[in-house]
């Protein structure tokens, strides 16, 4: 009965070696090429009157989303 009331304590999992140095690249690698991708983007068709403003909106906003959907990895 004593053996019931013994907490058992576990060692803390280290996370799988895919998590751990896989992931993190993959997720820079997709986030440095959406980056890079949506900037270029925003600047191939050259309209009058946008200026410097549209290329900064749209990075501010491809980097905002970025980091909020790949930011936890």
């Amino acid at each position: 009965e004593a053996m019931l009331d013994m907490d058992i304590k576990s060692k803390p999992s280290q996370p799988h070696w895919y998590e751990r140095y896989v992931q993190p690249c993959l997720a820079e690698l997709l986030g440095t090429a959406l980056f890079v991708f949506t900037g270029c983007v925003s600047v191939v068709e050259d309209t009058e009157g946008t200026g410097k403003l549209q290329p900064a909106l749209v990075h501010g906003l491809a980097a905002g989303t970025i980091v909020a959907v790949l930011g936890d990895i």
